[in-house]
């Protein structure tokens, strides 16, 4: 994988794909237009995948995998990473934070990635990643 410059999280792939979503114009502009690798945790695969394909069928859900293997590159859970992800569940549980958000902070901070594309600003302008004092939100 080359130097992965930014994370990219389920609201903007989801408002990408569905053109009534109201973020559909700017998620699907900012990720045609960012520079180098965007990446994708694997569970953020998932929770895409599952929301499309209940929402807007199987022919959308089948046009998103070939966006992803053509556009993106996807990041896996590292057995390492389970033990920070519990860790984050648990430090922000008040929020509360999930398993999906906290597999992005917990990547984000393996691969010394400080930018998420991401609607989330409840969640990830309040986390704190170690390696950084705050995260970059785009767009």
């Amino acid at each position: 994988m080359g130097s992965v410059v930014a994370l990219v999280d389920a609201g903007p792939l989801y408002a990408y794909i569905d053109a009534d979503d109201a973020h559909h114009d700017d998620c699907l502009s900012i990720l045609a237009r960012h520079r180098g690798p965007l990446a994708v945790p694997i569970l953020v695969v998932a929770e895409v995948a599952y929301l499309v394909g209940t929402r807007l069928g199987s022919e959308a859900e089948v046009r998103f995998l070939g966006d992803l293997a053509e556009s993106f590159t996807t990041v896996p859970v590292e057995d390492d990473d389970w033990l920070r992800i519990a860790e984050l569940v648990h430090r922000y549980r008040n929020l509360p934070l999930g398993t999906v958000d906290a597999s992005i902070v917990a990547t984000s901070e393996r691969l010394g990635v400080v930018t998420l594309i991401t609607l989330d600003r409840r969640h990830f302008g309040v986390v704190r990643p170690a390696h950084a004092p705050m995260f970059e939100l785009l767009p």
